[in-house]
């Protein structure tokens, strides 16, 4: 699972929001709550995917498990 990638695109999308100042933690645990939530739609998408006797994860099955 890809655990690496840089806090500062969430520190902008915290900051789209509204939010003046950011800590680095908040923005840690901005990361673990967003590769938690990903990995969740990934596997729903797999499991959407496999019920339509597919091996290949489309846009349709990603949009559903996002719901």
């Amino acid at each position: 699972m890809v655990k690496d990638f840089p806090l500062y695109p969430l520190e902008k999308l915290a900051r789209q929001a509204g939010a003046e100042r950011v800590s680095t933690s908040a923005l840690r645990a901005l990361k673990e709550a967003l590769l938690e939530i990903s990995e969740q739609i990934a596997r729903d998408s797999i499991r959407m995917a496999e019920h339509a006797n597919r091996i290949t994860i489309k846009r349709e099955d990603i949009q559903l498990a996002s719901r």
